[in-house]
Order: structure tokens, then sequence, then C-alpha cells
């Protein structure tokens, strides 16, 4: 059986999340070293979306990555209420992951923190912290996040289609608990559970598969 960290390991690109650099990780390339790798974009938009139910992809907002251009950049904008974002090129893995819009100011601060170079341990304190004051706006409604998560070449370009990744499903519950849902803390295959209860980044997880 894999070990918890092993199935979260893509959750951890968005939540303490959607490739941590902070932890001793070599700085971003210079963009003519990013432009080999950076995939065209509506290939990033395509492999992006994929997590998402079939009925919101299309009007998804999709953030990626550009070669002439460092971090997320907007590759389209959306008409509906989920935020997707593209594989990162330089990931020693595929993960793709779209959430609920209202989670992008909880999330996009995750990212601003680690990318001005905090460990992610500090940078989630950090936004804990303004969280719990108010300063950092969370959703006030459950808010669904879905990734898929997978080796390195998991994406087919050709026909779009993703082989071998692995699908996680979290719906946000900022603050809620075992008592407040009527969950269980503790993982299981097959059947959701609450994971960092009682804090602002509470969810409720869900992992079809624990092998």
């Amino acid at each position: 059986m894999r070990t918890l960290p092993a199935l979260l390991a893509g959750l951890a690109a968005l939540l303490p999340a959607p490739a941590l650099r902070a932890q001793g990780a070599p700085a971003a390339p210079a963009p003519a070293a990013r432009a080999a790798a950076v995939l065209p974009a509506a290939t990033q938009i395509a492999a992006a979306v994929l997590p998402a139910p079939a009925e919101l992809r299309a009007g998804a907002a999709v953030l990626g990555y550009a070669a002439d251009r460092p971090g997320l950049v907007e590759l389209r904008k959306g008409t509906n209420d989920m935020v997707c974002l593209a594989s990162d090129p330089k990931a020693q893995r595929f993960h793709v992951a779209c959430y609920h819009k209202s989670l992008e100011p909880f999330m996009a601060r995750g990212r601003e923190l680690r990318g001005g170079g905090m460990s992610p341990q500090a940078a989630d304190s950090v936004r804990s912290g303004e969280a719990k004051s108010g300063k950092l706006k969370l959703p006030e409604h459950p808010a669904a996040l879905y990734s898929l998560t997978g080796e390195l070449g998991s994406f087919d370009a050709a026909t779009g289609a993703v082989t071998g990744a692995r699908p996680l499903y979290v719906v946000y519950i900022p603050f809620a608990t075992a008592e407040s849902t009527g969950l269980s803390a503790t993982p299981a295959p097959g059947t959701p559970w609450i994971m960092f209860p009682g804090t602002p980044k509470a969810h409720i997880m869900f992992v079809p598969d624990m092998r």
C-alpha cells in the first residue's frame, strides 16, 4: 500500500499547492532555458481542464506557462466558476488541477509566498495566520478541487487523453471538524475523510484508490 504522503503529492503543489520550489530547489530558469519545455497554450489548456467535471471544462479559466515570462500566466479567461492550472514544464511529473474560483485568493497567496523564497511550512503558517485574522479571504461555502497526478508522459497531446494518472477529489470547508461534518479524520481507501480539521485549509478528501 502506498503511503499517504505519496498519494497527496499532487495536492501538495496547491495546498501547502497546483510544485514546491522554495525548499532548496533551484531558481526558475531564464525564459530562454524554459522555452523548449513549454507546450503550446492550446495543449496546456487541453490537459489542464481534464480533472474538472466534463460540463465545466469549456468555461474554466486556465493558468499556465509561457516561454517569455516566469511563473503562471493567464492562458484563457473563464466564463464559469472554475480555475485550472497547467502542468509545470519544470516538474518531474504530470500534475494538473482545477478548483472553484473562491479558492483562488488562498491558492494564489500560497504561490506568492513560496515564490518569494519561503519554505512550504513558513508559507503555510503565514497564510493560515492571515486567514484566521480575516486578511485573507476564504470561501464562505464548500469549494471543490480536482487533480490528476502521474508520470511524465501521462498526457498524450495528440489524442488529448491521460493514461495512468491518479485522481484526487477535495472539498474545502474552512475550519470544519470531524464533529461539524460527521466525517472521520482517519484516511481510508474509497471513502471521504476530513483533513486538517479546525484549520483554514480544512477539507474533505477522497482518494479513489490508495494502493
